[in-house]
């Protein structure tokens, strides 16, 4: 035998696939038992459908031209809202990407902050003290690093605190994904890293984003445990996610969930995904919409009929009309106020770019 062709037997092969944890089939019936009450389960899902229709009205207000670009939730709530249920909003911490408003929202955020956040209204936006939320984060896989060190401080405080910080499966290319995975798994830091594999990384499909049979599988490379989640399943990705917040309270360090879900939307308003995938593939998955899911088990337990379903939509869409109507009289940002947000005080060298501003617009 020639050197370098014997057997490779020390390298294991990756599994064909991984086991998908589900609880809450697409019809709405149970495959284990619910780990929310009923009123736990109504709350949630009335967030979830406020989601939903918050969707609609931003992705109309953008297409006037009222708002900025707009990235939905839709098809995403479960997976969001799930894993956002398993924190202590009153220690724990929630790192965004920019798809995550139901999980903000959960974790106190005002409806108004939110809105105000699209309208442009700075001040107005920013995030109440004593609310444990960093701001939501526009560029790909920026926030990890962020996370990786928020949780490392909480460790070495002893806090009690557990971070969850999101992404996409797109973002889990970023050499910013890679830093903070490695650096919570050498310091053992109480965080959850939540990739959200909802198919499409834009326009590029799962299959061109890794050669791994899941996102998951990664973890041990970091040293910490990694688990595959439905993420279409409410109980499923709080069941999930709630064992990870465990895990990091207790000192046990970091996990990597994969919640498999699915976009059924586009990917912001500045996107056409006519252009890259087929519809039939969209129409699976909306059998599979995690609203209709949680909405069939509430109506198998007698807890939600149609005309409430009806009245609980008017009611969401009321309050987010009326969080729009207030955000609009807000005062919009001047010229200052690009210079008052970035130090607690406005250091010498912003101060003469501002006034160098102001005189060359006086001139």
């Amino acid at each position: 035998m020639t050197p370098g062709s014997e057997p490779r037997e020390t390298i294991a092969s990756f599994p064909e696939d991984p086991v998908v944890y589900s609880v809450l089939g697409p019809g709405g019936t149970l495959t284990g038992e619910a780990p929310l009450d009923a009123g736990e389960t109504l709350a949630a899902f009335r967030l979830m459908v406020l989601a939903r229709q918050f969707d609609k009205r931003m992705t109309g207000l953008s297409r006037r031209d009222e708002i900025g670009t707009y990235t939905p939730l839709e098809g995403q709530e479960a997976s969001v809202l799930g894993s956002a249920l398993a924190l202590e909003p009153a220690r724990d911490w929630i790192v965004p990407s920019y798809r995550e408003q139901a999980a903000l929202l959960q974790h106190g955020l005002p409806l108004d902050s939110l809105v105000s956040m699209y309208f442009g209204r700075i001040n107005a936006a920013r995030i109440p003290d004593g609310l444990n939320i960093l701001t939501r984060q526009q560029a790909i896989g920026t926030q990890l690093p962020h996370a990786a060190g928020l949780a490392w401080g909480l460790k070495l405080t002893g806090t009690g605190g557990v971070v969850i910080v999101y992404c996409g499966e797109g973002a889990s290319s970023e050499g910013d994904f890679h830093e903070a995975c490695n650096l919570a798994g050498v310091t053992g830091a109480p965080i959850v890293f939540f990739v959200q594999n909802n198919g499409w990384a834009i326009s590029t499909p799962v299959r061109q984003q890794t050669a791994a049979p899941s996102f998951a599988a990664r973890a041990a490379g970091y040293g910490m445990p990694g688990a595959v989640v439905d993420g279409m399943d409410l109980f499923a990705t709080y069941n999930v996610t709630k064992e990870a917040v465990e895990r990091a309270r207790n000192g046990d360090g970091p996990t990597l969930i994969e919640s498999r879900c699915y976009r059924m939307s586009f990917h912001n308003t500045a996107d056409n995904p006519r252009m890259y995938r087929d519809e039939a593939e969209v129409e699976a998955a909306r059998k599979r919409d995690p609203i209709a899911r949680v909405r069939s088990y509430l109506a198998a337990k007698a807890l939600l009929d149609d005309e409430g379903f009806a009245a609980l939509e008017r009611e969401v869409t009321e309050e987010i009309a009326a969080a729009v109507a207030r955000v609009k009289t807000l005062p919009r940002p001047g010229r200052a106020d690009v210079f008052d947000h970035v130090f607690d005080e406005l250091t010498p060298g912003l101060e003469k770019q501002r006034d160098d501003l102001e005189r060359l617009v006086d001139q």
